[in-house]
């Protein structure tokens, strides 16, 4: 098991993710989905507050946009209406314009990067999101412990995820 100490002693979660976190991330896939099999769930739910809080002061999602440029969040129902009612479009429109059913039969973009993010990493229905958007990256609540496959890929273009899941570990 690591420590959580890079080469100058200095533990993770007072480090900003460096340009390898990708890398690393990947190769400890393994790692990840065996500590949160074999950990607590309750402990792990009662770190992720401070852990989420920590992540998103050191980690600014403009910077990233990750999430918006290679993956979709599924468009429920209440999502379609409320979005396609702020862009002024009837919903079959909406659908047809920007929605895909993907293999488990959710609406999804057809396109990426999402068709909603400017060239300046904002969204420009930002207020009237997806669900799936508002609550991404799910460090916040038990998704991460709940839907390990769905953590366990975020991790690997999320560094807020890759910061969280490597600060439960060094608090181990």
């Amino acid at each position: 098991m690591t420590t959580g100490k890079d080469k100058q002693g200095k533990s993770s979660s007072d480090l900003k993710p460096g340009a390898n976190w990708q890398k690393k991330s990947v190769e400890r896939q393994k790692l990840y989905k065996q500590f949160l099999n074999r950990t607590d769930k309750n402990i792990i739910l009662n770190q992720l507050p401070a852990l989420h809080e920590q992540a998103f002061e050191k980690i600014d999602c403009l910077q990233c946009a990750n999430c918006c440029k290679n993956y979709s969040p599924r468009f429920k129902t209440p999502d379609i209406k409320r979005i396609s009612r702020h862009l002024k479009m009837k919903e079959g429109d909406f659908i047809e314009t920007y929605l895909v059913l993907d293999a488990e039969g959710d609406y999804v973009v057809k396109s990426k990067p999402c068709p909603f993010l400017g060239a300046d990493n904002y969204c420009s229905i930002y207020e009237e999101r997806p669900s799936d958007c508002h609550r991404f990256p799910y460090t916040d609540e038990d998704v991460i412990v709940k839907r390990q496959a769905l953590t366990l890929k975020n991790s690997t273009f999320c560094p807020i995820v890759y910061y969280v899941l490597e600060g439960l570990i060094e608090r181990k």
